[in-house]
């Protein structure tokens, strides 16, 4: 069979009906890893929906428990073949977020497809059962178009974890370092640049979350009786904050920015256009690192935001001087940044502006580091090349996610050259209500998967021999 065959064979599956009841049924598992008492949902999905799948392809697998207390799952999976030229490892999380089910539009459900127009309704259509079920149809297609030989073997790690931070996959792909040994990494999560460019991205900007704390004393004063002669913590952590960025989220502190965007990188983004799918909120053109493009600061500089800052009551202000104010922040951060003194540049900072009183501390659950596969990896032209035969469009090359991935586990951990195609667009909805997926992307990515899965057994033999070469 032609590879256009095995993309007619999976559109097939989207035309017939057959891939939305496939997914819907998974949409109903209720896995919110944010939600205690889940865990028989977290692992039903696995049990009920995944495996049986995959066992259907020949995968053999194995559930591990999570070596962190608490948390979900993982499906470790294989499908090997006798004298496989190669082995690619691929990846999703059958976990969501909260459904917030009172909170979805009337008519719509968290907890089941609800179609309207382009838009499939359903908590995980874009994040992520709907991405890792593309590409898992994609791959059943293809073998089933080969004959049930692809020439490569496949190993697949499945997590019920990741809307809680990743908790234990670190130590899961350590502690399997050889049974998840692979040449290449290629997954799906995250969104498109826009709905309709096919995208690939290298890797994901790293996420470093810390807190800022001022206790002045116990118990708030009458703000008549003791105001000017008691400090208000609320007003010095506005006055830290202040020195940390400026009103036009610029970094003031050195250790925090980035080094020099590569050439490579700044090739890749600077035609890119941040912000053009409808929906999607107004860019302002002034904000952040002066002299960069917006597509350069998204996805090629660090970015230091504010996420939550608290003193008093602020749902009932009382006339009183609060005892202490605390802040939640975080930093996105692009490969070659200090990320091992963080901390200690952001303490210097705080000690030299006179904020010695200011306590700062990581919130380590929340941490990423940031990756980037190398733009000029043969790896990249490849799937590029792929993905414009089978879309018939010129795909967008992103070096690394503006969000954060646990893809430093598969890129550092384990060592893969790592590539992700989204199936999903910046206005899905993803972690609010009315989450959604577009009937386009949906069916556009099992085309390109399909691709992809077809023309690495084609040629990834020859990728791997040209790779030993550019590594030279």
């Amino acid at each position: 069979m032609a590879r256009h065959q095995a993309l007619e064979q999976v559109w097939h599956t989207f035309d017939s009906g057959d891939f939305r009841q496939l997914l819907d049924a998974r949409i109903a598992v209720r896995s919110e890893s944010q939600e205690t008492g889940r865990d028989s949902e977290l692992r039903r999905y696995l049990t009920d929906f995944v495996i049986p799948e995959i066992e259907s392809l020949g995968f053999t697998w194995e559930i591990v428990d999570n070596p962190v207390d608490g948390f979900g799952p993982f499906l470790l999976a294989e499908r090997i073949e006798a004298d496989a030229a190669m082995t690619l490892l691929t990846y999703g999380h059958g976990d969501v977020v909260r459904g917030y089910d009172e909170q979805w539009r009337d008519g719509l459900s968290p907890w089941r497809i609800v179609v309207e127009g382009e838009r499939w309704y359903g908590r995980g259509t874009a994040d992520n059962k709907g991405q890792h079920s593309i590409n898992l149809s994609a791959l059943k297609s293809v073998i089933e178009a080969r004959d049930g030989r692809l020439g490569y073997s496949v190993k697949l790690i499945l997590e019920m974890g990741e809307e809680t931070g990743s908790p234990g996959l670190k130590a899961v792909c350590e502690t399997y370092r050889e049974r998840l040994a692979a040449d290449l990494f290629m997954a799906s999560d995250g969104p498109r640049l826009s709905a309709d460019s096919p995208t690939l991205f290298l890797g994901s900007r790293g996420s470093f979350n810390f807190d800022l704390h001022l206790r002045a004393r116990h118990g708030a004063h009458h703000s008549g009786n003791w105001g000017g002669v008691l400090s208000n913590p609320a007003t010095r952590l506005a006055n830290a904050w202040a020195t940390l960025v400026d009103s036009q989220g610029r970094i003031m502190i050195e250790g925090l920015r980035p080094p020099a965007i590569p050439s490579a990188v700044s090739e890749a983004v600077k035609s890119l256009t941040v912000g053009a799918t409808p929906g999607d909120p107004a860019i302002d053109s002034h904000w952040g690192e002066p002299g960069l493009l917006p597509s350069e600061r998204l996805f090629a500089w660090n970015t230091l935001e504010l996420l939550a800052i608290k003193a008093g009551n602020p749902d009932a202000p009382a006339n009183a001087i609060p005892a202490e104010a605390y802040a939640h922040c975080q930093l996105r951060f692009v490969v070659g940044s200090d990320r091992e003194h963080f901390i200690d540049h952001l303490r210097q900072h705080l000690d030299a502006h006179g904020f010695e009183d200011i306590e700062v501390s990581s919130a380590r659950m929340s941490q990423m580091n940031a990756t980037r596969l190398d733009p000029t990896d043969p790896w990249v032209g490849w799937a590029l090349a792929s993905m414009a035969e089978s879309s018939g469009k010129t795909p967008t090359l992103l070096p690394n996610l503006g969000g954060s991935l646990p893809n430093d586990v598969f890129a550092e951990t384990l060592g893969l050259p790592t590539l992700w195609v989204p199936h999903s667009y910046p206005a899905c909805s993803q972690h609010a209500p009315d989450e959604h997926a577009l009937a386009s992307i949906v069916r556009e990515g099992l085309g390109i998967m399909a691709g992809l899965w077809w023309d690495l057994a084609e040629q990834g033999q020859d990728i791997l021999k040209e790779r030993e070469t550019w590594h030279r």
